[in-house]
């Protein structure tokens, strides 16, 4: 990660983000940053609004209002900057299916304009790294869920992008792949990278993220380190609890368990 690919300013600033699909606000006066060496976690209820987030941080998505700075260059006006210094990893994998994953890395690889000995030294790196040889050279369309989060994977990392955009990275990941994947995330924040995590698996948000902003109808309604959640919402339990309080639905997860308690309760008397 040179220093002109990272520019100048920190990896995200979003201000006042605002979306709308229609009548419904699915994002709304949303504002974060996330700085270099750290992983910012986003997160938030179905249909909190983090997907349209992350699109509009990629510069997937214009927002009504509001505006994303990546490492100081705008997503959608300045679109070729910010997709050389952003690896990202949708929810919904952005492959080629009729291609193989060597033939589509090569096309990310030419589209990318990027050195074609250094690609394939990386590659080869990452394909020992994911046990991924076996299916290096079969079309996309034939691999399995968990194979194609890895050629996602892969992909993003290609051109060694100093911020990483991750959504739901460790879906349909064995437990021996999210362990590789974890270390290639604390090898690039080591080398100065930043990271914005969504997800919904609560508890590798906690052992993972630096700082987590949890967001419920598209606003940020509490942010910071685990730590000061805690403060905030004054809970001392996991980040699971923490999150349930912060979005207000302790209260209605605590009567919906009592109700099945009730409702799968064992009948003695039969």
């Amino acid at each position: 990660m040179t220093e002109h690919i990272m520019g100048n300013g920190v990896p995200i600033v979003a201000t006042q983000l605002v979306r709308n699909f229609g009548e419904t606000v699915a994002v709304n006066q949303l504002s974060f940053k996330v700085h270099a060496g750290e992983i910012y976690g986003l997160l938030g209820p179905n249909g909190a609004g983090k997907t349209t987030t992350v699109r509009m941080v990629s510069g997937l998505l214009p927002p009504i209002e509001g505006e994303v700075q990546v490492f100081g260059f705008n997503p959608m006006t300045q679109p070729i900057e910010v997709k050389k210094r952003i690896g990202l990893v949708p929810e919904d994998h952005i492959l080629y299916e009729s291609l193989t994953p060597r033939e589509f890395f090569n096309f990310v690889a030419s589209v990318r304009r990027l050195n074609q000995s250094e690609v394939e030294n990386r590659m080869l790196s990452l394909i020992d790294a994911f046990e991924f040889a076996e299916y290096y050279d079969k079309p996309i369309a034939t691999l399995s869920h968990g194979n194609r989060q890895k050629a996602s994977i892969m992909s993003a990392l290609i051109h060694d992008p100093p911020l990483l955009v991750l959504d739901e990275p460790f879906s349909g990941l064995d437990a021996r792949t999210v362990r590789v994947l974890k270390d290639i995330l604390n090898i690039h924040l080591e080398n100065g990278g930043g990271i914005l995590f969504s997800s919904h698996i609560l508890e590798v948000a906690e052992s993972l993220c630096d700082r987590i902003g949890i967001i419920d109808e598209g606003r940020m309604v509490a942010e910071g380190t685990v730590s000061e959640l805690r403060e905030m919402v004054k809970s001392h339990g996991s980040l699971e609890e923490i999150f349930l309080r912060a979005v207000q639905q302790d209260e209605e997860v605590a009567e919906t368990v009592k109700a099945l308690r009730k409702a799968l309760a064992k009948n003695t008397s039969l």
